[in-house]
């Protein structure tokens, strides 16, 4: 296993409970300031800041303003945005890097902070590297005259529901499908209904009562029971659910059917692929259902595995030179249309493709049949690694002799949280099942 030299920086920025280290006002005042120090040798003076809806985003904007302006940027605040409307802006403003404050799925007790480049994707690895190296560094402050200043983008919200509408099709519309829309209490609760009423939609909106403190809870891309039960008492066509950041999305179908990113990914693929505009092959990670491979099989479509993690998808769309990826948690790219991860604008491709084939979302769905596939999370504290004890080794090679080559066993530690997921996959849902727990006890054995 290789292992990252980057001590704060994981998979999605660099993410932890608020008050304890590293989500601290200190420490981000010193990553505001580390930040500033290296961005500013590129040469612009302007960093965008957005948040999700997190009561900590207010205290954390204030001490990365205050870092920043110590090392002579200036912050140029949207309040509370999805992140790639932040993505998004950071490219048409040309500033120097965009910055999120945000936890994406978690519960709002954690929050993080997540960079973009001018470009629009996630920060290089070099250049993260050089700023936790300036975090060595003690605190300097340039001269009173070069200070940062601080600045507010009153038309965000207006500039970003635009851009998401550009990316749908200006010979459709939404018109005569009933929408219900869950925004976790998040980023996009003021975005995500403008961009389907304006589209023609009508919308139900739920999970668009933030107050600091609800993010995810009990409802979201993270659990979709409170949207299925919505769906079914409207009566609704289809339901979409974004996570507190809205980079992600999933589906339910008018029978009430879960809709992840392997599916939504499948959807979106096979649009193109009738339209004569797919160009290459698909990514997915290591988390992608088998099912997904085996349906891109029959198509003749390549399909590679990707690290778990957006930023692992993109790097391999970028190599490949391709443009679809996705994680089945409901990160899609489609970098025709976007540079990073965006729930809007995935969700409004499918609404495309429903629109264009006369079908259902249930009906578009048909031709990939997922195979069972189980995920536990177990915790772990300390410094050691699971993952590379005998005990849990031996029943992992226990578990893959009996799924005989018809399945596979992920284990591997998350990016973003003290966790370790295991994952099994097979042909049989009772087997999985089991199998994933003997695996987990083990796990949870280890000291």
């Amino acid at each position: 296993m290789i292992m990252s030299k980057r001590k704060y920086f994981g998979t999605d920025g660099i993410r932890g409970k608020v008050g304890e280290n590293p989500i601290t006002p200190d420490f981000v005042l010193k990553l505001g300031w580390a930040a500033g120090k290296v961005l500013a040798r590129h040469g612009s003076r302007k960093i965008i800041i957005g948040k999700d809806t997190r009561i900590s985003g207010y205290m954390l904007e204030s001490s990365l303003e205050a870092g920043l302006a110590a090392a002579g940027l200036s912050a140029a605040f949207t309040g509370p945005m999805p992140t790639p409307a932040i993505a998004y802006l950071t490219r048409t403003y040309r500033a120097e890097a965009g910055i999120v404050i945000s936890a994406s799925h978690n519960p709002y007790y954690d929050n993080g902070i997540k960079f973009f480049s001018i470009d629009g994707t996630k920060l290089p690895d070099d250049v993260e590297e050089a700023i936790e190296a300036e975090m060595e560094k003690p605190l300097t402050c340039v001269e009173s005259a070069e200070l940062g200043r601080a600045s507010r983008i009153v038309d965000a919200a207006g500039r970003y529901i635009e851009y998401c509408k550009g990316t749908f099709p200006s010979d459709q519309s939404l018109s005569g499908l009933k929408i219900v829309l869950d925004c976790a209490n998040g980023a996009t609760y003021h975005i995500a209904p403008n961009v389907l009423t304006e589209l023609g939609a009508e919308v139900i909106a739920i999970g668009c009562e933030p107050n600091g403190l609800n993010i995810n809870e009990g409802c979201g891309a993270t659990d979709v029971t409170l949207l299925q039960k919505r769906l079914a008492t409207e009566k609704a066509d289809i339901g979409l659910a974004f996570d507190g950041d809205g980079d992600r999305v999933i589906m339910v179908d008018h029978r009430g059917n879960r809709i992840d990113g392997d599916q939504i990914l499948y959807i979106i693929v096979c649009d193109a692929l009738r339209q004569g505009q797919l160009h290459g092959g698909v990514v997915g990670t290591l988390m992608s259902n088998m099912g997904l491979e085996l349906a891109l099989q029959q198509l003749d479509i390549p399909f590679i595995r990707a690290k778990v993690g957006d930023r692992y998808v993109l790097e391999k769309l970028q190599e490949q030179g391709w443009r679809l990826g996705a994680e089945n948690s409901g990160h899609i790219i489609l970098l025709d249309k976007t540079t990073t991860g965006d729930g809007i604008i995935a969700g409004l491709q499918v609404l495309s493709a429903m629109i264009r084939n006369n079908m259902s979302l249930y009906d578009l769905c048909c031709e990939i049949k997922l195979m069972p596939q189980v995920l536990i999370n177990v915790r772990f504290s300390g410094s050691h690694n699971p993952l590379a004890t005998e005990d849990v080794l031996n029943v992992v090679n226990q578990v893959e002799k009996e799924l005989a080559g018809r399945g596979r066993v992920l284990l591997r530690k998350s990016g973003t949280e003290p966790l370790i997921r295991i994952m099994v996959e097979g042909e049989n849902e009772k087997q999985v099942t089991s199998m994933v727990n003997r695996i987990a006890e083990v796990v949870k054995q280890v000291k």
